[in-house]
């Protein structure tokens, strides 16, 4: 058994995802791309309530899904540092 590269469900050898969603959301956030000076600032210079009105905005003005640039900004603060945290396999959205 295969698993689904976006969300980790077992799936069947002759498919490449579970779903036409997670085949979108995986390429969607493959082409999120967070500038690291964007995320300096938002962890550094912003508290909560200024990240979250940042971060809105900036899925907006991309196109982007709300969700999804949440779970990839996640994903790039743990690596620079700003937060603590694993980068899980399992991309679910809440």
């Amino acid at each position: 058994m295969y698993q689904c590269p976006f969300c980790s469900k077992k799936i069947s050898m002759s498919k490449a995802f579970c779903s036409k969603i997670c085949k979108e959301n995986y390429f969607q956030i493959i082409a999120i791309q967070v500038p690291k000076l964007f995320l300096k600032r938002l962890f550094i210079m912003c508290d909560e309530n200024e990240r979250d009105k940042e971060i809105i905005e900036l899925a907006k003005r991309h196109s982007w899904k709300l969700e999804l640039l949440k779970i990839r900004i996640r994903e790039e603060a743990i690596r620079a540092g700003y937060i603590e945290g694993e980068i899980s396999k399992s991309r679910t959205l809440n």
